[in-house]
């Protein structure tokens, strides 16, 4: 029999336990470990921001269906990873502790043969002073986030409504912050909302972010085909948001925020303020914060994780210069170099480099985004680790049949404002691969005939479309395995 504990019920972590209860017979322990009892598909957030979902719409309890599945499922957050075995056992473990129920606080040893890291970010707020949903800005990063950021923007349209002006910031809060699609997306839905009320004369809408240009997305842009040519995403970008009457700001890093007050530098080394009535602001992310220790007590955490509290993989982090970096750097199976019975998944892994290039301020502030995991490559690697593992469990031989570089990974961005059937556009990019490789494709860095852009309305309904199957695949309904990720 194997133990294999998963760390983290999100998308990644969810569909590794998914698969693994698919493939392996019951005789084989499966146990997830997650601080929340929900599954939510974070990608629909942002129509819960906005009012055009309800929470139980995005999310679901995990406990009937894990019950069904005969997983293990712990509410609880791992604090700690003894790999070598913890003190006097000598089967490596998980220190967890519980985070609601009659066990709220209480800590428990798990132990395990296989183990995959899926835990997503921290959401680091506190590496901007005034920033978070504690402070004085908003978030659409969690389902009970988005809650709160609608209730707050029905406020202040119902000050448009009796003739107020309205300054509205949305964007990134950190000079390395990633997910510019979320919050794009967030900005457009608000406008979508604003203009649909006649409100627009009474609102500003700035675009705020730390990508170079726009369309940088953290993937460092793309050339995509559009209508039979081919344009960047800047110019796709750049042309959305003047559509929806959204001014921008590029290449910020957001150092600090007061009430209605933003700071932020700009590459050129000037420091400024915007002034504000509502913020929507992404924060950077790093990891979980959980430390490793080999049996005697001593703390081994940097063979696990990298200084950013991701964990290491089967990547290249020599840390050579980025003009030296290839697609060839990233990981694959996503394994641990030196505990080959760890895995990490999704947002967990630490990227070997940037994506796009790195600019420096000329007062030393890194100020670009960091490379996005989220949605699709969070998903297949979730599933690709799981099916690996499955192959290792069986043969027990580790023959790694089942790759996702993300140099060599598809994914496809859906921006989507509005909700009706009849009523609403949504901005399409698919890039192939997400890394752009120079190598293969050295004029445009991608497949151009797989990374296009297009607006309309048929993208708008691909989005709703997306929500409920993946909800119908997360929820484990009839043959939900023959559903793509």
């Amino acid at each position: 029999m194997a133990k294999i504990v998963i760390l983290g019920a999100g998308i990644a972590g969810h569909t590794a336990a998914a698969y693994l209860h698919h493939k392996l017979n019951k005789s084989h322990q499966i146990t997830v470990v997650s601080p929340s009892a929900y599954y939510q598909w974070i990608p629909s957030n942002i129509w819960v921001g906005v009012g055009k979902m309800q929470m139980e719409q995005v999310r679901f309890n995990l406990n009937p269906l894990y019950d069904r599945w005969h997983i293990d499922f712990r509410q609880a957050k791992a604090t700690a990873i003894y790999p070598e075995g913890y003190l006097q056992q000598a089967d490596p473990s998980i220190l967890i502790e519980y985070t609601s129920g009659d066990k709220q606080g209480q800590t428990d040893i798990i132990s395990y043969d296989y183990l995959i890291n899926a835990t997503g970010p921290k959401l680091n707020f506190e590496a901007t002073e005034g920033l978070g949903p504690k402070q004085y800005t908003y978030s659409v990063c969690s389902v009970d986030h988005a809650t709160s950021t609608w209730e707050a923007l029905q406020n202040v349209m119902a000050r448009m409504e009796k003739g107020e002006k309205m300054k509205l910031v949305i964007g990134t809060g950190h000079p390395a912050a990633t997910c510019q699609g979320a919050a794009f997306e967030y900005a457009l839905n608000v406008a979508y909302e604003i203009n649909k009320r006649g409100l627009s004369r009474f609102a500003e809408i700035t675009w705020l972010t730390n990508e170079y240009e726009l369309g940088d997305f953290g993937m460092g842009g793309a050339f995509i085909r559009r209508n039979g040519y081919i344009t960047s995403a800047k110019v796709f970008s750049e042309s959305i948001l003047a559509e929806y009457g959204i001014r921008w700001i590029t290449r910020a890093g957001v150092k600090k925020i007061e009430p209605n007050v933003i700071h932020y530098e700009t590459l050129d080394g000037s420091f400024h303020t915007l002034d504000f009535d509502f913020a929507m602001l992404i924060p950077s992310f790093s990891g979980a914060g959980i430390n490793a220790y080999n049996p005697v007590g001593e703390l081994i955490t940097d063979k696990l994780f990298a200084p950013s509290g991701f964990m290491k993989v089967d990547a290249d982090y020599s840390g050579k210069p980025f003009e030296d970096w290839s697609v060839n750097d990233w990981p694959s199976t996503y394994q641990n170099p030196v505990y080959h019975n760890i895995f990490a998944a999704g947002i967990a892994f630490a990227p070997p480099h940037q994506i796009s290039k790195p600019f420096k301020s000329t007062n030393g502030t890194i100020i670009t985004p960091a490379p996005p995991r989220t949605g699709m490559p969070s998903g297949v690697i979730g599933k690709i680790v799981a099916q690996n593992l499955v192959d290792i469990i069986q043969t027990g031989e580790e023959s790694f049949k089942h790759k996702a570089s993300m140099g060599k990974m598809g994914a496809a961005c859906i921006i989507s404002a509005g909700f009706h059937l009849l009523k609403g556009n949504a901005a399409t990019l698919t890039v192939y691969p997400i890394v752009p490789d120079w190598e293969k494709y050295p004029q445009w860095g991608r497949n151009i005939n797989y990374t296009v852009g297009k607006a309309g309305l048929a993208g708008h309904w691909i989005k709703l479309f997306m929500h409920y199957m993946f909800l119908y695949k997360a929820k484990g309904k009839p043959f939900w395995w023959m559903l793509p990720e």
